[in-house]
């Protein structure tokens, strides 16, 4: 399959990867409906140009998604993607909540591809051009992540403990993830565009750093943190049919 040039053709080979997920359950699709879904927003965004640069915002978000698609791709033609997406793939059989199956793609894919792909978008550009745009997005991210929290409870009926166990410190997990990692990723967009063509070293630092933040993710410092998620994932839905179904209900 070649590589998307327009959002459509994303939302295409997103819908892809979700159906045959869907078909032979593997868990790896909740993160690409969550992504597809937040994809979706950015084309409606760009449709009611909705950004300073609609055209050069639609080139960032294509490029950031292909390097999420040829990632997919490569990991199941058994060829090389980055340490942390790969991670990330084999961690799709692993008994984790919903919630650390979602973490795991936004983690690299945010922390890692969108800072690759900001930099190779604005080559010979000033990266500071698109800032206002990269910022705008996050507001549509802010959106989303707040209805996945509202949704997540329909599959995950023992959400609610992790607000316990945090002492409400954890109740914004996913926002952080989203909107910090954004933040991270804009610093490490700013490296990568200032090394230009000099920046695979970086490119393999920055892969190593979000290896490590996948790890938390998956196996969480505080006992107390690993253990609430563990009992919540026992009593989630796993088929993810039904999961993406229930978070697709309006």
């Amino acid at each position: 399959m070649s590589r998307a040039k327009t959002i459509q053709e994303v939302l295409d080979q997103l819908d892809e990867i979700i159906d045959n997920c869907i078909t032979t359950n593997n868990r790896l699709g909740l993160f690409a409906y969550i992504y597809r879904r937040t994809t979706a927003e950015i084309q409606t965004e760009i449709l009611r140009q909705s950004f300073e640069d609609n055209e050069r915002l639609e080139r960032m978000d294509v490029e950031f998604a292909n390097l999420y698609l040829d990632a997919y791709r490569n990991y199941h033609a058994g060829k090389a993607a980055s340490k942390s997406w790969e991670f990330a793939f084999m961690a799709k059989d692993e008994p984790l909540s919903i919630l650390q199956h979602i973490m795991m793609g936004i983690n690299t894919h945010i922390n890692l591809d969108l800072a690759i792909a900001t930099s190779i978008s604005m080559t010979d550009q000033k990266l500071t051009d698109i800032e206002n745009d990269f910022t705008k997005v996050n507001d549509i991210l802010f959106n989303i992540t707040n209805e996945m929290q509202d949704r997540l409870s329909r599959v995950s009926p023992l959400m609610f403990l992790l607000d316990i166990a945090g002492k409400n410190t954890d109740e914004k997990i996913i926002d952080f993830s989203m909107r910090k990692a954004r933040e991270q990723s804009w610093n490490s967009a700013n490296l990568l565009w200032g090394l230009g063509s000099q920046n695979k070293d970086a490119i393999m630092g920055i892969d190593q750093l979000v290896l490590k933040l996948a790890n938390h993710i998956k196996s969480p410092r505080s006992r107390v943190i690993g253990f609430t998620l563990k009992t919540i994932a026992r009593l989630e839905e796993k088929n993810v049919g039904k999961i993406i179904s229930r978070l697709q209900e309006s």
